[in-house]
This record gives C-alpha cells, structure tokens and sequence, in this order.
C-alpha cells in the first residue's frame, strides 16, 4: 500500500518561482493596494475539533468525533508499531505485514479492498512508517458496522487466513513497490540518507521498505508473531469522526471489538536524535536531470518543543515561494531552478533537509557553496517578523483546509489519531498552532541556531550512471529479480495457523442516496457565467477561472506556449511583482495556482473566508494583467526546459510523452504529450509575443466561466465577483477555436521500446482510441472498465498483482478529455516478467471483451461500490468544486450525480459487454515499455507483435 509520511504539514504555494525585487518593482510597491489579512490568532481560534473518548477493557482506545455534514464515517485505526520496531535481519517486515492485512481474516476471507469497495468506501488505504501503521475508510454511515466488522476481524482474528501463497505473493508485490520507488530519479536518497546520518544499529537507520534479502526471509511464523506482539487491541488507536455519535460509537464498537484478547504490554523502541561528529560529504550519481544538492540533520521528534519553530525556520528559508532561497538561488542569481526546506517529522526524531536543484551548465560546487553562505547568513540574523507571521499564517491555513475531510490523508480523523498515538494527546495539534501562532522572530532564530548549526550532511545527486555501492545501500547488491525465496534454499515451514472462529457479517443498512448540492448561477454585466455551490464545513472558499482553452490549444509549431504561459501568470502583473505576489499570498494565508488539463485552462484560488476580498482582488490582477517581463520569459523558459529533461528520466512521463502522437496523429489537438510540458524546440522558440498572444486569444472574460464552492453564499459572492471581473472587456480580436479532426492513417498494434539502462522495473504504457466522446457521457463503458482494469479487484488487478505478483500497480484509465477518448493500460512490472506481463495483459483484456465477460458478481459488485461510493465522493469543496467543472465541461446537467444511482441500477451486465465491445479493439493496442532494453528486448521479441526502439528526441 502507500508508503508515505502522515503530516498536515501544507505545501506552500508550490510552483514555477517568481522575479526578483527590482528597483522598478520597488517603485510599483507604493501604490499597490494595502491588505489588511485576518488576525493570525483569529484563524487558529477557529481550528477546533469536538471529540469524545473512551477505553474497552482490552485497552483500544477509540476517540469519536460528530460531523453531520455528509453521511458518511471514517474508519482509521493506528496500531503503534513501524519500522523502527524491526529487529535486525527482519528490516521491510512492518510494511509487508501491512500487506497482508489486505487479504483476508479468518471471517473475511479474500481481498479486503473488494470489501470496501463493496460497501462504497472511499478514501481508503494502509500506510506503514518508522513510527507507526495506519488503516483507514470513509464509509457511508450504513456501513459503519460492516466496516467495524472487517477491521475487528483482521485485528483479532488474521491469523487462520495467512497461507504461504497469500505471504509469497505480497512478498512479491512489495519487492515489486521497492522497484518502482529505485526506478525514479533519486530514487535511492533515502537509503543513502539514514546510511549517513544514523549510526549502526539505530532503530530508524533503515529504511521502511526494506532490504530484497530481508524480505526474502520473512516466514509465516514471522508473521505470527509480529501480529502476536504488536497488533492487540491495547496497542492501537481507533478514531470514528462523522455521521456518528459517541453513545452509538461505543455500542458498536463494544460489540465488535469487544472480546478481541489483549495483546503482551507494548514496549516501546527508543531511539536518540544522534548528532553527526563533523560534516559528512557524500557524492551520488544517477539518471537525473538536474543535479540536486541536500543538506540534512536529525533534530527532534514531535514532541519537541523546538519542532515548530525549526518547522518555521526551514519554511522561511526555503519553503516559502518567497523563500531567502527561492529570491537569491532562483530569482535573483538563477543558478537554480528549484529550491526547498522542509521538516519531516517523526515521534522520536525528525529529518530537516534543504534541496537545491542546480540549474544546468551551472557548477554544482560554486551553488553549494552559496548555500551554505546564504545558511550561515540566515542562522547569524534570523528571519524578520513578517517571514515568521507568512509561514506561520500558512501552516494555520494549511491545517484549516486539510480538516474540511473527515478522513483520508490529512483529515479530522487522522489529526485525532496522529496526536494520541505519538503525544498521549488527540488535541495536540491545538497546541502546535498555538506554538506556530505565538512564534517571534527571536524564537525561531535561536532554535535554528540549536539544530542547523551542528555538523551536516552534504550530499550531491549528480547525473550519472549509478553505482554498485549505491545500489547496495538499497539492499539490492545488483539488480536481478528477486525470488520469492531463494530457489537454493529449502521451503519455509509452514506455521500452524489457529482455530478459525466464526463471526457472521453484518448487513448494510440503508444507505440514502446521494443528495448533491445545490448549484446556482449567475451572470457578470460583462457576461461571464458564475457557477456556485455552498459548503460550510470549513470557512474556505475554492475558486477556479476556467477558460476553454487547455494543452489543446497549443501552438502546434511551439508546443509548450500553453504551459510556459500558464506559468508566468504569478510571475509578475503590470501592478505587482513576483515578490509581491507571494507575499501577499502568504499573509492572506491564500494560494494561487495556473495550469492546462488537455481541454482547459484553469487558475484557481484557495482562500479563507475572512481574506476571500483581498484574495479575490490577487487572482483577478494574476489573470487580468500579467507581466510576461523578458527576464522572467527566460527564467521560467529555463526551468521549463529543465522539467521536461527531467521528464525524461522518469519512466511514466517518458511514456506519457510517447504514445499521444502514435495514438492521435501529430495534428490531432490531442496528438502531444499527455505530461503539458509542450517540446524543448517549442519551448526554446516561444516569444513574449506567442505568450501575449496566448493570452489575449483565450484567456478572456468571453471565454471564461468562474467556478466557486465554499463558505460563501451567492449573493455574498456576487459583489466580490464584479468588484474585480466585471469590468474585464475582451480584446478585439477574435478569441481561439479547436479544430478536432482524426486523420485516416491506419496505426497498427505495435511495441516501441525506449531504453533505460539500469531500470530495476519496466514500465508498460499501451493506448487505444476509443468510439466514444466526453461528451457521449460514457457512463456503461466507464463501469465496464472499472470491471477490466480500473478498480482493486478488477480483471487486470487480480491477475497481475494479486495472483502473479509481478506488479505493485495496474489498471486501464478512459482519460476524462471532452473529445474522443483513449483507454489506457499501465503495469510497472519487474523486468523479468516484461514479456510476460504484455501477454497477459493482452489475453485478459481479449477474453473480457470476446469469451468471458463481465459476471453478474461483477456487475453487483462494480453497481453497488459505485452507488454506495457517491455521497463520500463530494465531501470537501474541491470534489464539489471538480465535479460542478466536469458537468460544465461536458454538457451535463447540474444534478447529473444524483441521477447517477437510477442509471446504474438500470444497466446490465449484457449492456457492459456490448458497450466494451464496441469501443474496444484489443488488437489496435499500440505499447510503449520503459526499461532496460539489454535485459527486455528479448522478451518483447516473444510476444508476438512488431518491436521498434523509440527515441525522446524532443
């Protein structure tokens, strides 16, 4: 499952980096509007979340949370053990236990995530770390006892499921996870990190995914007893936040969990925050872009008084886009082309780590030396009292925003989990914003002092073929595929599993369907179109500017004018300059972002309701007036060009770029890299004028709808809305159009190969066109693929990952363009089995569509998640927001969702079939594999179809 950290940490204003403070931008800052932001303290007051708790004999915990606004409950159960607990030789164990806790119980036999998917859960996964392993489901509230059901089962009754095949298989699809994680550029920095930064023997030195041979050699009586020691009830936190009362959470909580035995007394693993003798120099090379330069320390846990105000430090100085960094590396001297500073935090200790991405044809040693000055600078003067209040502010809105779910990543229910498990305290992040809100410059220099200024890790990711002793670190001495087990040694012995005990499964109780916001519009006086609906949940607004535009209205001749101008956009006005702009961002606690899906191109605004005024003015000035200032051009020009090498090293995005114009044609709108980027050549030609042009042709109010949800009503908005768009006039000049039209070229199945050397993994990326439209509203064909490759206990999913083990992930996608759409199938498979792998997909995806359709399981199944699954689908004002953007974009009704449950009760496992038959020709299949041409081309011979080595040359 995902292996990543569980913060709430916000990621600031993320993006292209803006221009230097010059002395006419300096001349400009006088007249420009004064902000007047709420009170810091004011937004931390109103982050409050309501809980009731209570402890069963066996010592679960459970902390219970009341949120009516939609029905629906999450589910996230914390078992206090990760990584750190592993004793030596069992390095990786946490995470593939975690694994297995997907595949059945003694009452619940079978893949766990078909289950949720059966009673419509939606946010839902497991994630192991050093610390701590969490589960967690949003469920509708008819199904909370069926989902306490599971987890009940699977923590008190696992053992009698776990068979050999069950641990063979997982072992593979965690050795398989582990590749795809080394086959992305620096995708060995974590192991050589710990390596450097913690002595022999610490309990986080290694890294949460393991070493091959330590994975090799987890047995099943391994397995017990992990699950013996560290998976009791008295070990564990569970959180219940939503639909659901305290009274009623411990009925059935009781009921359910209530005679599951304590597990043994946890003992906890401690660990020091070791401080390195002197400065470490570690030099790395790999298939990299950009050579990236860290700078790391150890510095304390979360129960540190001194976290927060290092969090604050690092943010000022390179996590801001207004960062000390981003203005000197970036803006000002421009040998960078990206820049961070972050903390990750953990219980018993915590990582700060600086990056900075050298801009090419740039000396990597001249930067790091620069930084290092720039640091010391930084630690001998400290940051002013307006950096400290713009990171502060934006920790306080990050947090605000991440709890309109009461669920998922960032949601209520693992703010609560997270503050008991590592601090003793489910309200420990009221304490945490207290500490951010209270924070003085005097403060936050002196904690950086403490920590930054110890001796440090120096480590240089230069382009470059990688080592053997670097992937050794990995625990992969060299990449060959990683057997089950041994085939020298003999087989394990098989543990004796317990007496299975029989428990009955509760049914679903009714659920409602879903009853969708409602939608209102209105019109500015200059005719553009508001679509708005309200949500109260959180005081936030969401705001996306939509323009009909996107990566299809490309410049064919200079692709990459779309991207390169959506980019400048918070690069500079004619009123404000880069500088101000992120600032102003920062105090408002609002963020502003610009992009290109393929059909539109979109600037949203997330913003708190007390600044929504002032934030609404910043949008409008972004989008109205931007500068396109030649030096900006060229600097973004640059850091453009340089994603798209980067691009080039990572296995998805090399596909990406390959297949559109085998599947489209070159004219085809379409026919481009699916990643936006555009071209090096393109890029390379773009003037200010395409940009100006770009601009003045589809970013218009004649060509605009404006999009809201959030803390607002309509006629709240409405003023605001006029105040700052309703006088926005078109240009003269005619506004753009899309010339659709598919060509008569005949494009044969085939496989193009592009070769990656090194590649522990190849990458499978294979396209057809379909016969249907966006517009077409496929809804049938939609279902029929979430049967054959777009769900967890699809055709495609089952056969690859779960029964052969070769891949982590797999699917089929239908890409959600308004004009003729694309099936997609993906498989990053381990390379041994690249052949294979085509094979099998191709003889799945056949016998779906010819001799073994879709079962009427299936269609139950797929029709009853589908159903169940709606009324989680929009709980926050982005779904609602991405959801009201989609029915616009292609013709749909306002309560086109909540007409959704009758059209699938209506649709037939027979109409699936035809559907999927008429838009699917398997043997137009054109694939695209990502790997190690030496060790694959071989295998690709073997299947059966036409094989061409493929080049990335622009």
């Amino acid at each position: 499952m995902t292996l990543s950290p569980l913060s709430r940490r916000l990621s600031l204003m993320i993006g292209l980096s803006a221009l230097a403070l010059t002395p006419m931008t300096q001349a400009v800052a006088a007249t420009a509007p004064a902000v007047a932001p709420a009170p810091l303290s004011s937004l931390v007051s109103k982050v409050d979340i309501p809980y009731e708790e209570f402890t069963l004999a066996n010592g679960l915990r459970v902390i219970v949370h009341t949120d009516r606004k939609a029905p629906v409950v999450a589910v996230s159960i914390w078992y206090h053990v990760g990584s750190r607990f592993e004793p030596a030789g069992k390095t990786g164990f946490a995470h593939l236990f975690e694994h297995l806790m997907f595949y059945g119980s003694e009452n619940a036999d079978g893949p766990f995530f078909g289950r949720l998917e059966d009673i419509g859960a939606t946010d839902w996964n497991g994630t192991t770390w050093f610390d701590r392993t969490n589960y967690f489901e949003t469920v509708p509230t008819g199904a909370i006892d069926r989902a306490l059901f599971l987890e009940s089962d699977r923590m008190g009754h696992l053992l009698g499921a776990v068979t050999q095949t069950k641990l063979d298989t997982q072992r593979g699809v965690v050795q398989n996870e582990k590749r795809a994680g080394e086959n992305q550029p620096y995708g060995l920095v974590e192991y050589a990190q710990l390596a450097a930064l913690l002595p022999e023997g610490h309990p986080y030195r290694h890294s949460t995914i393991g070493s091959m041979a330590d994975l090799n050699g987890a047995s099943l009586a391994d397995v017990q007893n992990w699950f013996k020691t560290h998976y009791g009830p008295n070990n564990a936190v569970l959180v219940l936040a939503g639909d659901i009362d305290a009274a009623t959470a411990k009925a059935k909580v009781e009921k359910w969990f209530g005679n599951i035995p304590a597990g043994p007394a946890p003992k906890d693993v401690d660990a020091t925050v070791p401080t390195l003798a002197k400065d470490a120099e570690v030099v790395m090379h790999d298939n990299v872009a950009a050579t990236r330069l860290y700078r790391n320390w150890i510095v304390p846990g979360v129960n540190s008084a001194d976290l927060q105000q290092l969090d604050l430090a690092m943010t000022v100085f390179g996590g801001l886009k207004s960062s000390r960094l981003d203005n000197v590396l970036v803006r000002d001297e421009k040998v960078a082309v990206g820049v961070s500073a972050s903390i990750q935090p953990f219980e018993k200790l915590s990582i700060a780590e600086i990056t900075v991405d050298v801009k090419p044809g740039v000396d990597p040693v001249a930067v790091g030396k620069r930084l290092d000055a720039l640091l010391a600078d930084y630690l001998a003067k400290g940051p002013s009292a307006d950096e400290v209040l713009r990171a502060a502010t934006g920790q306080a809105s990050g947090t605000i925003g991440g709890l309109e779910k009461v669920g998922g990543f960032s949601g209520k229910a693992v703010t609560l989990a997270e503050g008991a498990v590592y601090s003793n305290d489910p309200a420990k992040y009221k304490k945490d914003l207290a500490v951010y809100a209270a924070a003085t410059p005097e403060s936050v220099t002196a904690t950086a002092r403490k920590w930054l200024g110890r001796p440090v890790l120096r480590m240089t990711v230069a382009p470059g073929e990688r080592t053997a002793a670097d992937n050794a670190l990995a625990g992969n001495a060299t990449h060959k595929p990683a057997f089950f087990r041994s085939p020298d040694a003999p087989a394990p012995t098989a543990a004796t599993p317990p007496a299975p005990t029989k428990i009955a499964e509760p049914p679903i109780e009714p659920v409602k369907d879903l009853d969708f916001p409602d939608v209102e519009h209105a019109t500015l006086k200059n005719g553009i179109s508001v679509v708005f609906a309200r949500r109260t949940a959180v005081p936030t607004v969401r705001v996306s500017v939509a323009f009909d535009a996107g990566n299809a209205a490309d410049d064919k001749a200079k692709l990459g004018t779309a991207g390169l101008t959506t980019a400048l956009l918070d690069e500079g006005t004619t009123t404000r300059s880069s500088l101000q702009i992120a600032e102003e961002q920062e105090r408002l606690g609002a963020s502003i972002s610009a992009g290109n899906s393929m059909d539109r191109t979109n600037v949203g605004l997330f913003a708190l309701k007390p600044n929504l005024d002032a934030s609404l003015g910043l949008l409008a000035d972004v989008i109205r007036n931007p500068a396109f200032a030649p030096a900006e051009v060229e600097r973004l020009r640059g850091q453009v060009l340089t994603s798209i090498a980067a691009e080039k090293t990572e296995p998805m995005a090399i596909a990406q770029r390959m297949l559109p114009p085998m599947l489209y044609g070159q004219a085809h709108p379409y026919g481009i890299p699916f990643t936006g980027s555009g071209t090096e050549t393109g890029v390379k030609a773009v003037t200010r004028a395409d940009l100006t042009a770009f601009h003045d042709t589809w970013m218009r109010p004649d060509n605009a709808t404006i999009f809201v949800a959030g803390d607002t009503t309509l006629a709240e908005l409405l003023p605001l809305l006029e105040k700052r768009f309703g006088d926005w006039k078109a240009p003269a000049s005619p506004k753009g159009t899309k010339l659709f039209r598919m060509d008569r070229m005949m494009r044969p199945a085939k496989i193009v190969l592009i070769d990656k050397p090194q590649s522990p993994q190849s990458m499978i990326l294979a396209g057809l066109l379909t016969n249907k439209s966006g517009t077409d509203n496929p809804v049938i064909l939609q279902t029929a693929n979430e049967v054959l490759g777009g769900s967890t206990s699809s055709r495609l999913w089952m056969d690859l990952r779960e029964t052969k083990g070769w891949a982590y992930g797999v699917g089929t996608a239908l890409s959600g363009v308004k004009e003729t759409i694309p099936l997609l199938v993906y498989a990053p498979v381990q390379t041994d089995k690249t052949g294979e792998s085509i094979l099998t997909l191709r003889k799945d995806i056949s016998e779906y569509l010819t001799s073994k359709g879709t079962t009427e399981a299936e269609r139950n199944q797929t029709i009853n998640g589908q159903i169940l699954s709606l009324p989680g689908s929009f709980e926050t004002s982005s779904d609602l927001l991405g959801a009201m953007m989609r029915n616009s974009l292609i013709g749909r009704p306002d309560d086109y969702y909540e007409t959704l449950p009758k059209v699938y009760r209506a649709m037939t496992a027979a109409e699936m079939d035809k559907t999927a038959r008429e838009a699917i020709n398997p043997d137009r299949l054109i694939w695209v594999v990502v790997g190690d041409a030496k060790l694959v081309r071989p295998q690709l011979d073997a299947v059966g179809l036409p094989v061409e080595m493929g080049t990335l040359a622009d």
